[in-house]
This record gives structure tokens, C-alpha cells and sequence, in this order.
């Protein structure tokens, strides 16, 4: 897998690989981590990922980001 970059965002950490004819996209926050998989053949390129991770999207991801921290935190209240 080839890095890219980083993604600028103001919400949690954002990298773009290469891989296989797909571009990967990871979010990362604190311990948990979402991906991402774009066919390289469906999108322009670079620029093209970045644009389609507005606000909107952002806000999706860490709202899942919340939703895994408390399910992950219910798993563990139940383990004790």
C-alpha cells in the first residue's frame, strides 16, 4: 500500500493510499479507525477524493466514530 497524503480536516486524522486500483481512504480517532475503498477508475483522482469529503461526510464519520466508542464502551461495561 503507497501513501499519498494527508487529508486536511478540522474533525480527526485523514490519509489517502493506493492500492490495487483503489484509492483507501483512513480516518483515524483515538483508537478506532474507518476505511474507505474508491475504485481509482470511478474518480478523477486526488483532487476528486478530497472533494467528496465535505462537511457533510465528515460529520457521518464522527458520528460512527461516537456510535463505535460507545458500543465498544457497552462491551466492556459487560465484560466486568
Amino acid at each position: 500500500m503507497k501513501f499519498i497524503k494527508e487529508i486536511p480536516n478540522n474533525y480527526c486524522k485523514a490519509s489517502l493510499y493506493a492500492w490495487n486500483n483503489k484509492f483507501i481512504i483512513k480516518f483515524e480517532a483515538g483508537m478506532f479507525e474507518q476505511t474507505y475503498k474508491v475504485n481509482e477508475y470511478d474518480v478523477s483522482g486526488e483532487d476528486e477524493i478530497e472533494e467528496m469529503l465535505g462537511d457533510s461526510f465528515m460529520e457521518k464519520v464522527i458520528k460512527r466514530f461516537k456510535d463505535m466508542s460507545e458500543d465498544f464502551d457497552l462491551i466492556l461495561d459487560s465484560v466486568d
